[in-house]
Formats: structure tokens, C-alpha cells, sequence
């Protein structure tokens, strides 16, 4: 081979690969694309050009993107381009563009945009380079030099609580901000300003110094409204205190809609609840449910109960502002979804009516229509305000007691008498000879209750109308244990209530079967193991009315009305048996529950004392029980107990009674 043919052969290869290790812009942009993608934005910075790079330092670009991007809740950042097929060659002086979309999630919804990205070749000392133009419309198309991205979230009004009728049990606004204007206050002398700070301090239920540090803020005013508290619209009580004449001027009001309010207050705070900010261990458990430190919790009652429907969805919106904080384009906006509003099946009258029976009690109580298993009131005692819970003052709220079960005493002895007569051991007129105060079988000694000594000879009324406690022993060994068991199932013990608020569930024994004659014997009059809550208790004497039924509680009025829990637990003529004869232990002058004796009131009960005691020597405390229903209307049944009642049912028939005389 020629010399000089060899030299171009050397030439050639030296060219190509040259040319093999120019740098391509598509390179560049590729590799910018993907810093970008990955959020590598300080290896984004290096691909700019020198003139991009006078613009803005690597400090401020990185961190311009992180606040950005955090700041509108950037996330699933993606682009998609394509590049040329075919292979290209570029002049140094050159400006190639290359087109892509971009796409993220944000707070306020997906942000979709267009943009192009140009680039410039750059020589440099060790090696030559294609480099990214970057100015501010590179982050957002939309954008320019001085303007600014910014996020907010857009609240939905929480869902309201309404009852039967639509009156208001949980609802937005309804509170007012008490506030002082300073010029207001100039006008007094210094004596007078002082007195006015200590009576609102004392109204409202905070001190002088926290309302001067309120007045002693950076931006108050001559005309500013300080607020220093707030009260319920209704609280005509407190407003009239603040607005006492003799008070030195002062004081103002404004409307605040955005608090909550609670219109019976205390007499439906057990089961309405309230709300509060959302404390830090709240926070760490729900943060990944979309809550922020800045939101309103349900706390307790229905408010906590229907925290997920009640609160509705957070919207949000981000815009790019400009310089003057102008809004000059909207890049994402999704609109707040409300909370659910609820109509309860409770009435507001019969809530109101038990709770002023309960006032000073402690107990619970439960209302309902024994026709159609319709709530009309939960309500414990003793109770709290949660008005003043969520104005902030200091009170404290209470144990629920209409959820929890206790031991409900002779309330359950219409039970043992429906198994009885179902099962053929007991047939109305069929009488017991029981003489005495007390009966012993076995070691196993019953004694029963003064009234009821009186009988010798005993059927079914007379043991239902005297509470005769040695009546439903005998008849429950004879219906037996296992039997027992398996029909007083059939009225939902052992099972969830079928509610929207949770009730703890009423047992018969705290283990599987009855291990002796006195713990069986005992069960038959509702004592033993057996523990029920009151709306439960009310819910089992529905067959009485309905004609076998169990009806299924209904709390939430977009539920199907008028269903069946557990159907047929008994026959007609067993459920008008004992009907009849609750009827006289209302009306019976020997009845338990006759005394007091209310004209025009058609009632049919039973009453119960639950005795609280380890053993039958020692003294304990005394539940006292007391339901019926208005056997007319048939569209009542209340059931109560009092805790710890003197006198045990006695105390607790007349306030019954007083429920249904007011509501009459």
C-alpha cells in the first residue's frame, strides 16, 4: 500500500471518531429531563447555559424548585417528548429546540402543560457542551420573571346534624366573637377600663391578662375588633351579662360561621358530641387521611361517630401570581365536596323531656317508637355543655351511660315470661303456691320482694303486677339453662346492635353456660350475669307491641324504616299475654308502677331495682329501673334507670310518667 494512501486511512479514523465524541443536544436535554423527573435539581442547574446560570445561582434554583414543588404538594411528576429518528449534525451556532409535556398531581388537582426546551452550544476550557436556556417560564410555561406559584386549600362546610323535624342539633355558625374596640375604651377612665376587662374576663371565663395580651397585639387599632372569646347565639344569659348597661362601653359582637354550635347543649351532648382542634398524637395517627394540623376533629358522639361523612374532601388551588400578588393564571383548582348533612330519627322534644327527668341524676335513658324501631332520644346524665367545650371554657365532658349496660334487674322478667309461655312451662292462670318471704331449693335461696308476700296463690299476672321474684326462679329452672340460653337469643343478646352510634352489647352470662341453680334462678329475674342497656331493654319489649317482632333501631332517617331485627320471637298470644298484664302493672292498684297514678295517661311497664352486691348479706347499692310505652298511641316506649336510687324503681316511675304527661 502507498504511503499516502495509508496517511488518509489515519486521517479517516481520526475524523470519525472526532466525530463520535461531539456532544448532541439531544443528550443534553435528555439528561436535563431526567434530573428534572427525578427531582435532582442541583444536577439540573449544571446543564443550563452561562448566561442561565447569571440569572440565578445553583442555591436559589434548587431551592426555588423544592418551595414550589412542596409547596403546591407536587407529586407523580412525568414528562414524554420525542426525539428526532433520524441522526442530525448541528452548527455550533446552531439553537435546536425540543418540545415535551409535562404532567403532575398537586392540591389542586393535575397540572398539564406544553413547553420547549432550548439549546445552545458552549465551548469551555476542558470540553465543549450543549447547554439548557432557562429562564422562569421553564418551571411554568405561564410564568415570568417576578411572578410567583401559590397553593391553598379550599375547606368544605362540615355536614350538619338536624332531628325528625329538621330542628338543629349540629350545626355551622350559630356562635358569636366577643371582641373590645380600643376607641370604645379611651372613652373611660383608667378604673372603669379595668372593671369592664375583669366582668368580661369573668363572663367569658379567662383572665384580664389574656385579653391585655389580646389588646396588646401589633396590629390592633384605635378602631380594631379585639376578639377575646365567644358565646352561642343562644346563650341569651351570657349576651345579656355582656351587654349589661351598667358595664362601661365596650364590647362587641360579630358573627362567626365558621364555629360549631349545639342547640340542646346538654341534653343531647352524649349523643351528639362536640369538636376540637386535632391534637399532635390525632394528627400522626390520621396524617395520611388528608388532615392537617389546622383542622376540627369529631371528638366524641355522632361528631366522631360520622367524622368520615361529616367532614367532606379538602379542594384545593394553585395559581401563579404575579409580583403585586395579582392572580394571573389559574394552573389547577378542585372544589371542596361538603360534608354530609344527617337527619336523626330523634325527636328533640322527647330528648329534652328525659333529659330535664335526668337533671341531677345519674343514669341514662332511651326513647324509642316501638312500632317502627325508631330512636327518639339517647341521653346520660350527668351531662356537660358542649357548647362551652368548643368556645373553649373550661369544661369537662362526662362518661356516656346510655351506651354502656348494666344489670337491668325485674325489667327483665317479661322476657323469662315470653320463653316460658312460648315453651309451655308457663300457662297464664296456672298458680304457684309460694308462701312466705324467701324460697330454698338446693342451698339456693330467693327472697321476694315485700309486695309480693301478700300472694300465696300466683299465676303469671300476679308475679308480673308484684315483681315476685320467687315466681321467675322457679319457672326458669324449669324451663332449663340450655334452653333458656338458646331462646333469649333470639331478643339479640351476645349480638352488635344494629346502630349507627355503638352500643356495647347485653349478655346473659360472662361465660357459656350456667354452671349452677343459683345463677340460672337469679338470671330468671334479672339479676345473675345478665346486663343490658337501656335503648336494648326497650328494643326486646317490642314484640310486646308489634306482636312477636324484634324491631331493628333505626337512628339515621335515610334508613329504611320499620325493619325487623329478629322476627317471630314470639306469638301473638304470648306478646297480648304479657301485654295485658304490663298493662296492670300500671293500672293495678298491687301494681309496682301504679303509684303515682297520672289521669289520662294509658301506660303498660315494668318496673326493676337492680341490687348491686357480692353477696345477699351485705348491703349494696340499688339501680332503679322503670319502662313503658303508651299503649294508645303505641308510638313512645321509654326505658330509664338511676343509678344508685333511693327507693330503687319507686324513684324512677313518677319521672317516667312526667315524660309522657309533657309530651302528651
Amino acid at each position: 500500500m502507498k504511503w499516502w494512501r495509508l496517511m488518509f486511512v489515519g486521517i479517516g479514523l481520526i475524523l470519525l471518531v472526532a466525530c463520535s465524541d461531539q456532544p448532541k443536544p439531544e443528550d443534553a436535554f435528555q439528561s436535563y429531563m431526567d434530573h428534572w423527573e427525578s427531582g435532582e435539581y442541583g444536577q439540573m442547574y449544571e446543564i443550563l447555559s452561562e448566561n442561565s446560570k447569571q440569572l440565578i445561582s445553583k442555591e436559589e434554583f434548587v431551592d426555588r424548585y423544592t418551595t414550589i414543588y412542596e409547596g403546591i404538594d407536587m407529586a407523580n411528576l412525568s414528562f414524554t417528548y420525542e426525539l428526532p429518528e433520524e441522526k442530525q449534525e448541528y452548527e455550533t451556532e446552531d439553537t435546536p429546540s425540543f418540545e415535551f409535556e409535562g404532567g403532575l398531581d398537586s392540591l389542586g388537582g393535575p397540572i398539564e402543560f406544553s413547553n420547549a426546551a432550548t439549546l445552545v452550544y458552549e465551548e469551555g476550557e476542558e470540553s465543549d457542551r450543549w447547554a439548557v436556556q432557562w429562564n422562569s417560564s421553564m418551571i411554568f410555561p405561564e410564568m415570568e420573571e417576578g411572578d410567583k406559584v401559590r397553593a391553598w386549600t379550599l375547606d368544605p362546610e362540615r355536614g350538619e346534624i338536624f332531628d325528625a323535624n329538621g330542628s338543629p342539633l349540629a350545626v355551622n355558625g350559630g356562635v358569636l366573637n366577643v371582641g373590645l374596640v380600643p376607641g370604645w375604651m379611651e372613652e373611660h377612665t383608667e378604673e372603669e377600663t379595668e372593671t369592664l376587662k375583669k366582668e368580661v374576663a369573668e363572663i367569658l371565663e379567662t383572665t384580664v391578662e389574656e385579653i391585655d395580651q389580646q389588646l396588646n397585639q401589633s396590629w390592633v387599632t384605635t378602631d380594631t375588633f379585639v376578639p377575646v372569646g365567644a358565646v352561642a347565639e343562644n346563650d341569651q344569659e351570657t349576651i345579656e351579662a355582656l351587654k349589661d348597661e351598667e358595664l362601661p362601653r365596650g364590647v362587641k359582637f360579630q358573627p362567626n360561621q365558621e364555629a360549631r354550635s349545639y342547640p340542646l347543649g346538654e341534653a343531647a351532648a352524649h349523643l351528639i358530641g362536640y369538636v376540637g382542634p386535632i391534637q399532635a398524637e390525632e394528627l400522626e395517627e390520621l396524617k395520611d387521611e388528608g388532615y392537617t394540623a389546622a383542622d376540627q376533629l369529631g371528638k366524641t358522639g355522632l361528631e366522631s361517630v360520622l367524622e368520615d361523612q361529616l367532614r367532606g374532601e379538602e379542594g384545593g388551588k394553585v395559581v401563579i401570581q404575579t409580583d403585586a400578588g395579582e392572580t394571573k393564571e389559574v394552573l389547577a383548582e378542585t372544589a371542596a365536596t361538603d360534608g354530609k348533612d344527617f337527619n336523626l330519627t330523634i325527636s328533640s322534644e322527647v330528648q329534652k323531656s328525659l333529659h330535664e327527668q335526668l337533671s341531677g341524676e345519674s343514669g341514662a335513658a332511651s326513647a324509642v317508637n316501638p312500632m317502627t324501631g325508631d330512636v327518639l332520644a339517647l341521653v346520660s346524665a350527668p351531662a356537660y355543655d358542649p357548647n362551652a367545650v368548643v368556645l373553649g371554657r373550661d369544661e369537662k365532658s362526662t362518661l356516656n351511660k346510655f351506651n354502656r349496660t348494666y344489670s337491668p334487674g325485674s325489667t327483665f322478667k317479661p322476657i323469662t315470661a315470653a320463653i316460658g309461655l312460648e315453651q309451655g312451662v308457663i300457662t297464664p292462670e296456672e298458680e304457684l303456691s309460694i308462701t312466705g318471704t324467701t324460697y330454698e331449693q338446693n342451698g339456693y335461696t330467693v327472697t321476694r320482694v315485700p309486695g309480693a308476700a301478700e300472694d300465696e296463690q300466683v299465676n303469671l299476672r300476679d308475679a308480673l303486677v308484684r315483681s315476685d321474684n320467687i315466681y321467675f326462679a322457679r319457672k326458669i329452672l324449669e324451663i332449663g339453662g340450655g334452653t333458656f340460653l338458646q331462646e333469649a337469643r333470639e331478643f339479640g343478646f351476645g349480638e352488635d346492635l344494629p346502630l349507627t352510634f355503638p352500643i356495647e352489647n347485653s349478655q346473659l352470662l360472662n361465660g357459656e353456660t350456667f354452671e349452677r341453680d343459683a345463677l340460672l334462678g337469679d338470671t330468671g329475674f334479672g339479676q345473675g350475669e345478665i346486663q343490658m342497656s337501656s335503648l336494648h331493654l326497650a328494643l326486646t319489649y317490642t314484640p310486646f307491641v308489634t306482636g312477636g317482632d324484634v324491631m331493628r333501631p333505626r337512628l339515621v332517617s335515610s334508613e329504611d324504616e320499620g325493619q325487623v331485627w329478629h322476627e317471630n320471637v314470639m306469638s301473638e298470644d304470648t306478646a297480648s299475654v304479657i301485654r295485658e298484664d304490663l298493662k296492670a302493672v300500671v293500672e293495678d292498684p298491687a301494681g309496682t308502677a301504679h303509684e303515682p297514678v297520672v289521669e289520662g295517661l294509658s301506660l303498660a311497664g315494668k318496673t326493676g331495682t337492680a341490687e348491686l352486691k357480692q353477696s345477699q348479706e351485705e348491703d349494696g347499692q340499688e339501680n332503679g329501673w322503670f319502662i313503658a310505652w303508651d299503649t294508645e298511641s303505641q308510638d313512645l316506649m321509654v326505658s330509664m334507670m338511676i343509678e344508685d336510687a333511693e327507693g330503687g324503681s319507686h324513684y324512677v316511675v313518677p319521672k317516667v310518667k312526667n315524660v309522657f304527661q309533657a309530651l302528651r
